[in-house]
């Protein structure tokens, strides 16, 4: 899917949806302390991101909107690093890693763009 014109729902749902991927990606790590520790964490970061933007649409200002959204942001670039460890130490295999990887770095970029869109926005007021 592409990044432009997504709307609300259609990002709430990737959200979800890229929450679910994360558990199943943490639940094939392996049961060493590493792996398990990156699960733990992984788990957090992961399934962070919908929640915190779900809250961020019922904001009561701009200003809380883009706070929100910047903490899902937030988690998702923690996300991404703890993919890219997973990757790096070998715990997955890495083509396991491409689809799920991708779709973070699509999230965060539209999550970045709205994130600047409503700080700007809240700016011009």
């Amino acid at each position: 899917m592409r990044n432009d014109n997504v709307t609300p729902e259609e990002l709430e749902d990737r959200l979800i949806d890229f929450a679910v991927r994360i558990g199943r990606v943490a639940d094939a790590l392996p049961e060493t302390r590493l792996g398990q520790h990156i699960a733990n964490q992984i788990v957090r970061s992961g399934t962070s991101p919908a929640p915190n933007y779900s809250e961020g649409c019922a904001a009561e200002s701009r200003r809380d909107f883009a706070h929100k959204l910047s903490i899902s942001l937030k988690e998702m670039r923690e996300t991404k690093t703890w993919l890219r460890l997973i990757r790096k130490a070998n715990l997955l295999p890495s083509q396991r890693l491409y689809a799920i990887t991708d779709e973070a770095d699509q999230l965060c970029a539209i999550l970045s763009k709205s994130v600047h869109t409503a700080k700007k926005k809240g700016r011009g007021r």
